[in-house]
């Protein structure tokens, strides 16, 4: 128990180490070349062009693909977890579509030109919308197999009404701005949209800590669980508004991006054990990695247009993805 205990402090801090390095890292990719001494140098002090590229553009930018990744990665931990799944993601709720149904809809009737907040609060009020209406419907009380077909209804529900948006939309440019929420980007991030985004991520992830003893008992069965004195609702109700929360921070800044909620736990799980208490804050820095590091890839490929980073994720996500389901022995709970 404490060797196990003590790995995963190691893992956590070897992946905080990465964490910075990839960072840093990604100040140096760019269009323009930069010296090192001269990007350090602009981190802290400094008004030329330098350094409005380096804190203006490349490093809200990191940060924010960083954020979103490890939102992702600890939602996923969360939900796989009280499922029992290692499927199952933000997306298998519904959550994640309802979030991104709500950044979209605050473009097409034009809400997000009031305020460079508008879209990001929507997509949170539609992730926690979307969690509302599933502890409506019995996530408090329904068990893992119905509350996942009830996710899978809402998620295709969403999915079908941001189809019917963008054929509606009115033009090329609007239908533009639907596509980069859609495919996901972290392009032109401010620190604006990373202060927005960050309370709520913060929050999320705390709800979800808070969640971990109920987490470690489901193990068991929820049966033993439950015998032991476990709160099976409340934490149902806890992860379930946890992952809410922090899907919606995510779409709110980097849009709609697959898969970083179930490769992420997957692969934490493999160096540290299947206790699903002990992978949540490993799988938030993995997921920070993957999404920053897939940003740094897209950013160096040749190309005239830039690849949007949900579909990059998506390109190495989904065969990872495809693995999982093959090799899996507990599909069910």
């Amino acid at each position: 128990m404490m060797f196990g205990a003590q790995r995963t402090t190691l893992v956590t801090l070897a992946l905080l180490t990465a964490s910075m390095i990839i960072i840093i890292a990604s100040l140096f990719i760019g269009p323009v070349r930069l010296p090192a001494a001269q990007i350090f140098s602009s981190l802290f002090s400094g008004d030329d062009a330098t350094a409005v590229i380096i804190r203006e553009i490349r490093l809200p930018r990191a940060l924010a693909a960083w954020l979103a990744g490890a939102c992702l990665g600890a939602a996923g931990a969360g939900l796989q977890g009280l499922l029992r799944n290692p499927l199952a993601d933000p997306g298998v709720l519904g959550v994640s579509a309802a979030a991104a149904l709500g950044a979209i809809m605050a473009i097409y009737f034009n809400i997000a030109a009031l305020a460079f907040w508008a879209t990001p609060l929507a997509a949170i009020l539609f992730a926690l919308a979307a969690t509302a209406l599933l502890y409506a419907l019995g996530a408090g009380r329904v068990s893992t197999a119905r509350l996942i077909l009830i996710g899978v209804g809402l998620s295709s529900f969403c999915g079908a009404m941001i189809s019917l948006i963008m054929n509606l939309a009115p033009n090329p440019f609007a239908l533009s701005d639907l596509v980069s929420w859609l495919f996901g980007t972290v392009a032109n991030r401010s620190f604006d949209d990373l202060m927005l985004a960050a309370p709520f991520a913060g929050f999320g992830f705390a709800i979800v800590i808070t969640a971990a003893p109920g987490l470690a008992a489901l193990t068991l069965g929820e049966e033993t669980a439950a015998s032991l004195g476990a709160n099976l609702m409340r934490t149902r109700a806890l992860v379930i508004a946890g992952a809410a929360l922090l899907v919606g921070a995510s779409v709110s800044i980097a849009g709609a991006i697959g898969f970083v909620g179930i490769v992420a736990p997957h692969l934490t799980r493999a160096v540290v054990g299947q206790n699903p208490a002990r992978i949540l804050v490993p799988s938030a820095f993995l997921g920070g990695i993957m999404l920053a590091g897939a940003d740094m890839f897209i950013r160096v490929l040749p190309f005239a247009q830039e690849l949007k980073l949900g579909v990059a994720a998506a390109l190495v996500g989904a065969p990872a993805f495809i693995w999982v389901a093959a090799t899996s022995r507990r599909m069910t709970s």
